[in-house]
């Protein structure tokens, strides 16, 4: 009888060995992973396989992914040691620190220890490097995790194709019906302080041949951006450009031309953009754009700065498809939260009626569609409609659908006729 016991509780313990084996999942750093605090001329990298260059205690490398459920969660890490034969690493996950021993010269599987996740959501690992006796603390490929909290299934980037797009982060999107023979239609984008890090875009007018707004492009460069793709029937061409403005063909993500200004734009200030859309009569479309500087109400130095027009050969066509979107373009700071507050938006026909457009269809990227991120969301705040991408929060908008704002305050002061071409 004890034997038979004896034989039931191992059967069970290996049964519940098993389905502890089975639950573990591979989270791995290629597509998870950033260099959060950089210590100064740092070589720290993370590329589609893991973490490398590992060399400063002072450079924290974190690790995100999205749990389902609140519990326990058993973690270790998976690499090798590479010009060392042993160290340790520190973990933490919301104030809690283990540390792991990484030794010999095999990729392995180091455990580091139980952790308790109190929420669903996010969760963010970030690992330090304590000591080594060699170069550097490790090569990490991935995470090990088990535990309760992975019962009901992780989100992470899980696709090494498009490790790229996922640590660039997901990309939202607003959608506006204009009546027909929309010739300019007009926007404002606000975005608050501390939500426009560097390798963000604030697209405000876009439309299906091209699109206008502000970027975050470097520590001391900001730029006012207006491109328009290329045509099936033929090239993009520049007719004419404002002053400082820089025109230039662009390659990449399809091909076009592109013209940008310079301009130190700030967060926390209303910037006002009009695109118009307008045949040449020869089967041709004039695509221009003017961006405004900050002014009260319409009033005081209101100034408009011209962009561009460019000419898209072989269609004839007002505005379609306007929609304004939120982008990190930077994938090792796809890390870090951007919002924008977008306002005020006049469809403006080519009889020269205004019509308000007060709702707005908010749709996301492949990256966001695919679930390998969640922190994209949008919605109507009085006025205005915000997006907010990236920054690895919990809360997420459904794709599809839409929003509808309050009534504007007051309507744009433009008068169109005069807007300046030079």
């Amino acid at each position: 009888m004890r034997n038979r016991a004896f034989s039931l509780m191992l059967l069970l313990a290996l049964q519940s060995s098993a389905l502890f084996a089975q639950t573990k999942t591979l989270v791995p750093l290629g597509g998870n992973a950033f260099i959060t605090r950089p210590a100064g001329a740092q070589e720290e990298l993370v590329d589609d396989t893991g973490l490398h260059n590992w060399t400063s205690n002072k450079a924290i490398a974190s690790v995100y992914f999205y749990a389902k459920r609140p519990g326990k969660l058993e973690l270790s890490l998976v690499g090798a040691l590479n010009g060392a034969t042993r160290s340790t690493v520190e973990v933490s996950i919301a104030g809690q620190r283990r540390l792991a021993s990484l030794s010999g010269s095999a990729t392995s599987s180091f455990h580091v220890g139980t952790f308790n996740i109190a929420r669903p959501g996010y969760v963010k690992v970030d690992l330090r490097g304590v000591s080594s006796d060699g170069d550097y603390y490790g090569d990490i490929s991935g995470l090990e995790v088990g535990g309760s909290a992975v019962d009901a299934g992780l989100v992470f980037a899980n696709d090494p194709a498009n490790f790229y797009w996922s640590r660039r982060g997901p990309s939202g999107h607003l959608g506006f019906a204009v009546p027909d023979n929309t010739e300019y239609f007009y926007n404002e984008v606000t975005v608050p302080r501390g939500f426009d890090p560097i390798g963000s875009y604030f697209m405000a007018n876009g439309f299906g041949q091209g699109y206008f707004g502000i970027q975050v492009n470097s520590a001391s460069e900001r730029r006012v951006l207006f491109s328009v793709w290329d045509s099936p029937a033929g090239k993009t061409t520049l007719l004419k450009k404002g002053a400082d403005v820089i025109a230039q063909d662009f390659g990449g993500e399809g091909t076009g031309g592109q013209s940008f200004l310079r301009y130190g734009w700030k967060p926390g200030h209303t910037y006002r953009f009009i695109t118009r859309a307008r045949p040449d009569g020869q089967g041709n479309t004039l695509f221009s754009a003017w961006f405004g500087t900050p002014c009260l109400l319409g009033y005081g130095d209101c100034q408009w700065k011209f962009i561009a027009t460019w000419k898209y050969e072989g269609v004839s066509t007002y505005q379609k498809g306007v929609y304004s979107f939120i982008e990190s373009f930077n994938p090792d700071l796809g890390y870090l939260d951007r919002m924008a507050l977008y306002g005020n938006q006049w469809a403006i026909g080519s009889n020269g009626a205004w019509s308000e457009v007060k709702s707005a269809r908010f749709t996301v990227d492949a990256t966001a569609s695919n679930r390998q991120r969640l922190d994209i969301t949008g919605g109507a705040i009085a006025p205005a409609f915000y997006l907010r991408n990236t920054g690895f929060f919990d809360h997420s908008a459904t794709p599809g659908t839409s929003f509808t704002r309050s009534r504007s305050w007051f309507k744009p002061r433009v008068d169109l006729g005069a807007l300046p071409e030079e």
